[in-house]
């Protein structure tokens, strides 16, 4: 049985139930790394150049557990878009050529170039050439990929009730992960998944507002339909798909009358962050907002203090609201 190695980071975040059922339909064994910690943090820094943005410089450090493994294959797919007319960071779409030019030991890459911008043409060979290091049958191959296809749509559909990508995939693997209970506070948060979802990353975020009382609304439980609407009010589309989720999502948590307030996640040095978080701040009015800018530097404390600040003013503002609407005459 071949070993394909799977980096825990970046895009694993949103397809990894696919990658693993494609993998294993076809007669492979997926090795997934291990969640990320500081160890991993550090091994990336080493690992990847100063210009390179905190996600991917973790996502080297999976690379680097994943390579003292005896592996057939690392699967490390060239993003360049994921739908038509959008397309994803170009840093994306060098990943697989900055960790062979990383890395002096490395199993051999499958560098699936993932680009649907125009047609899905090229990409159904990508697979099919993928598909042909297992089996020369291309029906097993397109069943694969289907499955694959449907079982992440389920994995989305967990998602949707509440949970973070990454609790779906666990769901999806078959632990028991408890559902969040209701909170004082309704809080939309939003991010890049890779960044989100991590919580080495964003050391956790999500879990600490949940441990404060909140109730944590993310893009995954919106309609897409939605989504996309509001996204396409703005005056001219979004270049990134990622960043056109974000702000799409943004806009609805605002015409929501149950959430409080909207957090935007970034990571320092990522070009569209920068863009997307100065978007939405400027057409979010109707909304307490918060930008969070992280990296590898940040520090966990100041991070618990401004949540803890923001949930106050939440709370301030709900109570003012209650005493606005009472009579004068008692």
């Amino acid at each position: 049985m071949k070993k394909i190695g799977i980096p825990r980071g970046l895009f694993y975040y949103y397809y990894y139930p696919l990658y693993k059922t494609f993998f294993t339909d076809l007669g492979a064994r997926a090795i997934l790394s291990s969640p990320t910690t500081r160890i991993t943090v550090d091994r990336g820094i080493d690992a990847a150049v100063d210009e390179t943005c905190f996600p991917i410089k973790v996502y080297f450090g999976h690379v680097k557990e994943l390579c003292k493994y005896e592996l057939d294959y690392l699967f490390v797919p060239r993003l360049v878009s994921i739908e038509n007319r959008s397309y994803i960071c170009p840093k994306f779409m060098g990943v697989p050529d900055m960790i062979r030019a990383s890395f002096t030991s490395l199993p051999p890459l499958i560098d699936i170039t993932v680009d649907l911008s125009r047609s899905d043409r090229d990409f159904k060979d990508q697979v099919l050439k993928t598909g042909r290091l297992f089996t020369k049958k291309s029906s097993r191959i397109q069943d694969a990929y289907e499955h694959g296809k449907q079982e992440l749509e389920y994995c989305k559909h967990i998602a949707s009730q509440g949970y973070t990508m990454a609790e779906a995939i666990n769901i999806w693997e078959g632990q028991d992960i408890r559902q969040q209970r209701d909170g004082s506070l309704r809080i939309g948060v939003l991010g890049h998944g890779y960044s989100l979802y991590d919580e080495a990353i964003s050391m956790n975020i999500i879990g600490r507002l949940r441990e404060m009382g909140c109730t944590v609304v993310l893009p995954e439980s919106l309609s897409l339909e939605q989504v996309e609407q509001e996204a396409a009010s703005m005056p001219k589309r979004i270049f990134w798909t990622l960043g056109r989720k974000m702000v799409g999502s943004a806009l609805k948590m605002e015409k929501m009358p149950d959430i409080d307030g909207i957090i935007y996640v970034a990571c320092f040095g990522c070009g569209p962050d920068s863009f997307i978080g100065e978007i939405i701040e400027r057409k979010v009015n109707d909304k307490a907002y918060m930008l969070i800018v992280i990296d590898e530097h940040t520090g966990e404390g100041g991070l618990v203090t401004r949540l803890e600040a923001f949930c106050d003013m939440l709370k301030r503002r709900r109570r003012q609201q209650v005493e606005d609407h009472i009579s004068a005459y008692g």
